[in-house]
């Protein structure tokens, strides 16, 4: 019953008083109230595979850091996508993601963007470096500016010059 609305909370306690025959109800009759109000309001997942959204961490603990960032959708499931971002995969309730609305050829350059900056993030990167990159993670346009895309292409060739087997 958690997982609903206070509202909906209400609603259920009554149609299982009610189906109980005005006792306390059972956990199975709470139960199958619970699951056909959850049925009746599920929001199907429209989502597409490639599609770019940005992260709403709202009161999410396990979203921390991530609020504002794009990702692009790479998995869709029944209530939560997939979406891979600057620092790599998480999944994300629906209530938590946002689209952007994008053209095809926009996302496609947003998944050039996302794929450049994940070859050359890691952890071992200077701390100034590591916050330019998780910047470019959250950006609210489909293109990098030329000083941007300079800067990135240059943390790039540093990246290849540090790692011969690249």
């Amino acid at each position: 019953m958690t997982k609903l609305e206070p509202e909906q909370q209400q609603e259920v306690w009554l149609k299982a008083v009610e189906q109980a025959q005005r006792k306390v109800p059972p956990a199975r009759i709470v139960k199958n109230v619970v699951q056909q109000i959850m049925e009746r309001t599920q929001v199907p997942n429209t989502y597409q595979l490639g599609e770019v959204c940005q992260i709403l961490a709202l009161d999410n603990p396990e979203l921390r850091g991530k609020g504002g960032c794009w990702g692009i959708v790479n998995h869709v499931g029944e209530f939560s996508c997939t979406v891979r971002t600057w620092d790599g995969e998480h999944t994300v309730g629906l209530q938590y993601l946002k689209s952007f609305n994008y053209l095809p050829a926009e996302c496609e350059q947003m998944r050039v963007i996302c794929d450049r900056i994940n070859r050359v993030y890691s952890s071992g990167l200077e701390e100034s470096v590591q916050r330019f990159l998780e910047s470019l993670g959250k950006l609210k346009r489909a293109y990098l500016t030329d000083l941007e895309g300079k800067v990135l292409n240059l943390l790039e060739f540093e990246y290849k010059k540090r790692s011969p087997s690249h």
